[in-house]
């Protein structure tokens, strides 16, 4: 591993992904970050949750925040993979990594809850009351980080702690877990303005896990090879 985490592995075993892994092209991290784990220390717990659904963003895609120039708010985006960009959407908090190259990054757009010895029930029930429905109710799981600010609720990830910050160890970092979906979906991403390159097939959902992403690429009226591919991931 590249770099040294503060104060070691978390525990024995972990297998944290060092910042190599994120310094490549925004599209291939997007890809492999499917399927791996988000890991997110509150208290004594390790909340955590499967990554489903990502986009890739680059510097010169109309649709990223980076094309609106440097800023120091954006700083994390012109920064060598393994950046945490954090920001604001429709009230919520959303959570991106820094991938190779000035500008280019992965947004994290919704997870599936992981249950394991590290991240018991008790972790699960956290983030449950982290992010409950709109009657104060517990949510289903598969609903529990189906978008991306319903993800970073759910973990406790807040922008003013982890804007432009790099991974620690100790609190926060991706893990593989040894899962690795069998099937990918490469389609267009979400909420991109019309002129602002909505066209690029830059969002990728893991197949077995689609009903339960931000929205369903193979839902009624969606057609293979129109509306998106489907790959088969190979080692």
């Amino acid at each position: 591993m590249s770099r040294d985490p503060i104060n070691g592995l978390p525990w024995p075993g972990a297998r944290p992904l060092d910042d190599s892994f994120f310094n490549r092209d925004a599209q291939q991290v997007a890809r492999e970050l499917l399927g791996k784990v988000i890991r997110h220390r509150v208290g004594d717990l390790w909340l955590a949750a499967r990554i489903i659904e990502t986009e890739a963003y680059y510097l010169a895609d109309k649709g990223s925040h980076a094309s609106l120039g440097f800023t120091e708010k954006r700083r994390a985006l012109f920064l060598d993979g393994g950046h945490i960009y954090m920001y604001y959407a429709r009230g919520g908090d959303s959570l991106n990594f820094s991938a190779q190259g000035p500008g280019n990054a992965v947004l994290i757009k919704s997870g599936h809850p992981w249950v394991d010895a590290v991240s018991p029930a008790e972790a699960l029930a956290a983030m449950q009351r982290n992010n409950p429905d709109a009657q104060g109710r517990p949510r289903a799981p598969e609903r529990l980080c189906a978008g991306q600010t319903l993800l970073c609720k759910a973990l406790g990830l807040k922008v003013p702690v982890w804007d432009g910050q790099r991974f620690d160890w100790q609190r926060l970092f991706v893990e593989d877990v040894g899962v690795r979906p069998a099937t990918l979906i490469q389609t267009t991403r979400l909420g991109i303005p019309r002129g602002r390159d909505e066209h690029l097939p830059y969002r990728f959902v893991d197949a077995d896990h689609a009903r339960h992403c931000t929205r369903n690429p193979l839902r009624r009226g969606q057609v293979e090879g129109r509306d998106y591919q489907l790959i088969e991931d190979t080692p």
